[in-house]
């Protein structure tokens, strides 16, 4: 049987999911056996080993919560702990991971294509939010590919909802931005879109904000003190949805504990005040993505509004405020992304030509050089696919090998950024800069780095992908990273200045100390004294509190200008030396 020519485009959802592809030219999303284009992302693992996936998973949660898997998306490529919310299930009693109940939902996807098509498909498209971290990505990846699919690429969810907006305006050149607030996460990309090409200028937010927590601040606010606020988040949901057209719902809940009911009037207004601290976690994001394209609110000619958490009226409100205009609504906010997972599929399997789609990263990736600086080798926000690398040679004499600490982060100092992994490069022992070890950073159309370590001398490579493993991110740090890489700027520039003013003074003084025992009698005593003066000057303040970096700059340009005349006659002395062991004169 030949190779199905289908790609699927897959939107793993935290609250739903969806697939679909492109057929005839045309992107379509698929129905199961019910006609329903969006699958539930739960998963429930019945006590007699039978897994049940969708609708049918969803319903088994009231009675059998423990046992019933929602909002796995929040846990996938994250270690345990990281983050505040924790699920009422424990994956770990259910002998699973997140990564294999995401592969249950993408294999439940992957079979409702199948029916659909009347053929087997074993390629997929899958979309993550912008600010999954290598981990979440890799950790998706290997989802699909335990569902069986050969997952060709990872998109980000505003990127593809800004493909699904602009397919057809290919001729038009707009600048817009991505609003997307989900189940469990909130994005915020912008884009700009000419002649087909599809260029991400930024991209930011928070993979632990969305409709969940909106669900859990309703069902604390609507559960009895002493009660569990878990057992009223279906019906805080529901009557979050019913107050997204009307003014005021009743929310009723019989016999919640065996003997009590619930039964209380709820209002917009109310609720509006319960979430309005939530939402107002997203400007800062979105302040800081205009901020970065170097766009104010007016240069923006479309706000498109995405995922199901825009429908509730007061986000609608704050986005229009936050950008001075009404949001674009034209896309559904739940199939977007989905549809522009399918049009990268067909993107990527031929059935769509004219449309070129360039993502970018959103934290700067580097390594750790001497002295405990940050390198920065990809800038955040750089297009990807992309690869860039740079040279580095040993600092201490006698070195035998070179430590490659791989950062993530906006900070100056290598100790304020996130290691994502390390290589170790051997080489043989020598002199200070005898060694040359080329790095470079290479980062795939998904978003996956890989690291590569060269000794130039022998040729050898050791080559580093960071996995899921490798990386110590929590997720909900990233805006705090941005935001103290901001705060301590001032700062951390005059700690990376004095530490660079601190490493040459260090270099230097030795130096100029060997040099004046050595050969001091090819300098006056007048040069002597003023070097040795200007030595001093030096080592004074490199101990002298508070550091003053310029000065210390000064200082060791002095000293270094004071021994401009040694280097020379060094420099002759050395030659006679060498003619006259040749026989020379």
């Amino acid at each position: 049987m030949s190779a199905s020519p289908f790609i699927l485009g897959i939107d793993l959802g935290t609250t739903n999911s969806l697939v679909g592809v492109v057929d005839s030219g045309f992107p379509i999303l698929l129905a199961d056996e019910s006609g329903s284009r969006i699958t539930p992302s739960a998963v429930n693992y019945v006590a007699d080993g039978q897994v049940l996936v969708g609708g049918a998973a969803l319903r088994k949660r009231s009675l059998d919560p423990q046992r019933t898997v929602t909002s796995v998306k929040r846990l996938i490529g994250r270690r345990p702990g990281e983050g505040d919310w924790q699920p009422p299930y424990h994956l770990r009693q259910l002998g699973t991971t997140p990564v294999q109940v995401s592969a249950e939902i993408l294999r439940r996807l992957k079979a409702i294509a199948e029916r659909a098509l009347e053929q087997p498909v074993s390629r997929a498209v899958i979309t993550v939010p912008a600010y999954f971290n290598d981990a979440q990505r890799n950790a998706t990846k290997q989802a699909g590919e335990l569902a069986g699919l050969t997952v060709e690429r990872i998109v980000s969810e505003p990127t593809a909802a800004a493909l699904a907006y602009g397919l057809d305006k290919l001729g038009e050149h707009q600048k817009i931005a991505v609003y997307d607030l989900g189940g469990g996460t909130f994005d915020i990309s912008i884009l700009e879109m000419r002649e087909g090409v599809f260029q991400v200028l930024s991209t930011a937010g928070d993979t632990q904000l969305g409709g969940d927590d909106i669900d859990r601040a309703l069902a604390a606010h609507l559960a009895p003190a002493g009660t569990d606020p878990a057992v009223f988040l279906e019906v805080a949901e529901a009557a979050k949805k019913r107050l997204s057209s009307g003014e005021t719902t009743r929310v009723e809940l019989p016999f919640y504990d065996g003997k009590n009911s619930l039964s209380v009037e709820l209002s917009r207004e109310t609720f509006e005040k319960l979430i309005r601290p939530l939402i107002e976690r997203t400007k800062s994001h979105c302040l800081r993505a205009l901020s970065d394209a170097g766009l104010s609110p007016d240069q923006l000619d479309e706000v498109i509004l995405v995922g199901g958490s825009t429908r509730i009226p007061l986000v609608r409100r704050f986005v229009a405020k936050l950008f001075g205009r009404e949001p674009n609504i034209s896309q559904n906010p739940d199939e977007a992304v989905a549809m522009g997972a399918v049009i990268q599929a067909g993107i990527l399997s031929g059935s769509l030509r004219h449309v070129l789609l360039l993502d970018v990263t959103p934290l700067s990736l580097g390594i750790e050089t001497f002295g405990g600086l940050m390198n920065i080798i990809i800038p955040r926000n750089s297009t990807i696919p992309c690869k860039a690398g740079e040279m580095f040679t040993n600092a201490v004499v006698g070195q035998k090998d070179m430590l490659i600490r791989v950062l993530q982060g906006e900070r100056e100092l290598a100790k304020d950024n996130w290691e994502l992994g390390r290589i170790v490069v051997p080489f043989p022992p020598g002199p200070k800069g005898s060694a040359r070890v080329g790095v470079q950073f290479t980062i795939d159309a998904n978003g996956i780095l890989q690291v590569l370590a060269r000794d130039t001398a022998t040729g050898q490579d050791t080559v580093l992908e960071i996995q899921n493993t490798a990386v110590d991110v929590d997720d909900e740090r990233v805006e705090q990273m941005i935001a103290e890489s901001v705060e301590h700027a001032f700062e951390d520039m005059n700690e990376r200045v004095w530490t660079e003013a601190k490493l040459k003074a260090e270099e230097l003084l030795p130096a100029v100390e060997t040099a004046l025992a050595q050969f001091g009698d090819a300098v006056s005593e007048d040069e002597r004294g003023l070097i040795q003066a200007s030595a001093a000057d030096v080592q004074r303040l490199l101990v002298a509190e508070p550091h003053d970096a310029n000065a210390l700059k000064k200082a060791t340009a002095v000293l270094d200008d004071a021994t401009q005349e040694l280097a020379v006659r060094l420099v002759e002395r050395a030659v006679e030396e060498s003619l006259s062991r040749r026989g020379i004169t």
